[in-house]
């Protein structure tokens, strides 16, 4: 039996992994909330790792509000960050693998061929820098870790791009997405079965790349989920210069 630790239970990557979890017998999963585990705290990190003993650690938990992001610096790092530091402290501590979920926006956006796991971030907002801080302090305290970078995370659960835009449209008539920045949706179901099956298949330890087979703008994507869902609502395309952001964003960060 695996022992996983998980964190950030109540996020929409640890509420998709609760739904699929019975589906993985030989793993005994414990999902922990932030009140359950207070990953900026290494002591509470060292008592909660004492007394579930896992094999591995899952850690989903992330600030991940863009914008927020910008005015909150300080508060992105402590969670994207130097929360990775106290986790890989623990995990050392008792010999857990780490398994860390990070992002495409740890790139500028000026490729114009996907992103592979050998080239060199950098980042152009806070949340991207501060992923990219956690990285960092992973990579260089462990042996035993995988991280894994995607892109544009969506699904039922939580606060994303999809139940945003079906929650404006229960208000208005007519949006406005931005059509110049490309990406590639990724249902967070199909993260997590990724994630899993790295830990099953006791896959090498190491950085991975993992997005949605289809590449698109927000514009598109918008477009895509009212389609689906059956909703008709204007949308217009706008460029990223007309939408008022705190937040640079790339403007493709494709992953390969």
């Amino acid at each position: 039996m695996i022992h996983v630790l998980v964190t950030g239970a109540n996020g929409q990557m640890g509420q998709a992994l609760q739904s699929i979890g019975h589906q993985f017998p030989t793993i005994r999963f414990v999902f922990l909330s932030k009140q359950d585990l207070d990953i900026l705290n290494i002591a509470s990190c060292l008592a909660v790792f004492e007394i579930h003993q896992p094999t591995i650690c899952i850690n989903f938990a992330a600030y991940t509000n863009v914008e927020k992001a910008e005015e909150e610096c300080e508060l992105a790092y402590q969670v994207n960050a130097e929360a990775c530091k106290n986790l890989a402290e623990a995990c050392l501590t008792y010999d857990v693998t780490l398994l860390h979920i990070s992002t495409d926006f740890v790139f500028d956006g000026e490729k114009t061929e996907p992103y592979t796991v050998t080239d060199s971030p950098n980042p152009i907002n806070v949340y991207g820098a501060s992923k990219l801080k956690g990285e960092q302090y992973i990579q260089a305290m462990m042996e035993k870790y995988y991280i894994v970078r995607t892109s544009w995370v969506y699904s039922e659960f939580g606060h994303n791009f999809r139940n945003t835009m079906l929650k404006l449209a229960e208000t208005n008539s007519e949006i406005n997405v931005v059509d110049d920045q490309i990406g590639c949706p990724t249902q967070a179901l199909e993260v997590v079965h990724f994630v899993v099956q790295l830990i099953l298949d006791n896959e090498a330890f190491g950085l991975y790349h993992y997005r949605g087979e289809r590449c698109c703008s927000w514009y598109d994507f918008a477009l895509s989920i009212f389609e689906k869902e059956k909703i008709k609502i204007q949308v217009n395309r706008i460029s990223s210069k007309d939408y008022l952001s705190k937040a640079k964003r790339p403007k493709y960060s494709v992953l390969g």
